[in-house]
């Protein structure tokens, strides 16, 4: 959060990250799992199920700006949060989706369970048209989200979303309330996708490197407690839990078992 929040240039103007850029293309990858973890696992949100998508993406935008530059012979920049770029604004510009409630691109027909990615290139391409969608009337997951961070207006309270909290929130402790709603979560959260009716017929993924590790499927508090750092490190070595580091899934895990505990 504060990374992007420090290079708002960047965010307003593409054309900075590229000398010439003329061009943004926006894509979407489906990471919806076909597999779940189990009833007693501590819940990790699906887009950590896998590989990390930061590598998974990178290595399939690399190939298609690597085919671009050879047909067009125009420079390119992959960017998968390796550029503040405003990835929801761009897919929508694009005709990809549209910015629900919940602050999710949501792609029509498919769901909001995708990795979104731009390539910056010097090419000169037509502009698809935008997608002028929006929720409507619905606001399901501003009343099913545990902690209130939503409203209807589509505004988000980052200091009270749990992906936000359970994430990036690296101090020692974590506000009290936490405890009352944390359930069995420990990376994440993805209650507002989860009750969004445009997700209700997501089709699994078809990418291999999506699909749940071993030790996300294992991983109890009994399995986190008895983790060493070392361990923690081999076994997400190539995963987004690897940025939730861990000490701070150890402190996730203690308060899920806490507010377990309570239920």
């Amino acid at each position: 959060m504060a990374w992007a929040a420090a290079h708002r240039d960047l965010r307003r103007d593409p054309s900075m990250l590229l000398e010439g850029a003329h061009t943004v293309i926006s894509l979407a990858l489906n990471y919806f799992p076909g597999q779940f973890q189990p009833a007693d696992a501590l819940r990790v949100a699906y887009y950590a199920y896998g590989r990390d998508y930061h590598e998974v993406m990178r290595e399939k935008m690399r190939e298609l700006a690597q085919f671009i530059e050879q047909v067009t012979g125009c420079a390119t920049r992959p960017c998968v949060d390796s550029a503040p770029m405003r990835e929801r604004y761009w897919a929508q510009r694009a005709g990809i989706g549209f910015v629900g409630r919940n602050n999710c691109l949501i792609i029509p027909g498919k769901g909001s369970f995708c990795f979104l990615g731009e390539i910056v290139t010097t090419a000169q391409l037509p502009p698809d048209e935008p997608c002028m969608m929006t929720c409507g009337e619905c606001g399901e997951c501003v009343k099913r989200c545990p902690t209130g961070a939503l409203d209807t207006q589509g505004a988000a309270d980052c200091t009270r979303c749990l992906s936000c909290l359970l994430i990036e929130d690296h101090n020692e402790s974590l506000p009290e309330w936490v405890r009352d709603v944390i359930g069995n979560r420990v990376v994440g959260c993805d209650e507002c996708q989860l009750h969004c009716p445009h997700n209700r017929h997501a089709i699994a993924t078809s990418v291999d490197d999506f699909a749940p590790s071993r030790a996300v499927m294992a991983l109890t508090r009994e399995s986190v407690q008895a983790m060493t750092g070392g361990e923690f490190k081999r076994a997400f070595a190539h995963s987004a839990i690897s940025r939730v580091r861990y000490k701070t899934l150890r402190r996730n895990a203690a308060i899920a078992a806490h507010g377990h505990d309570r239920d």
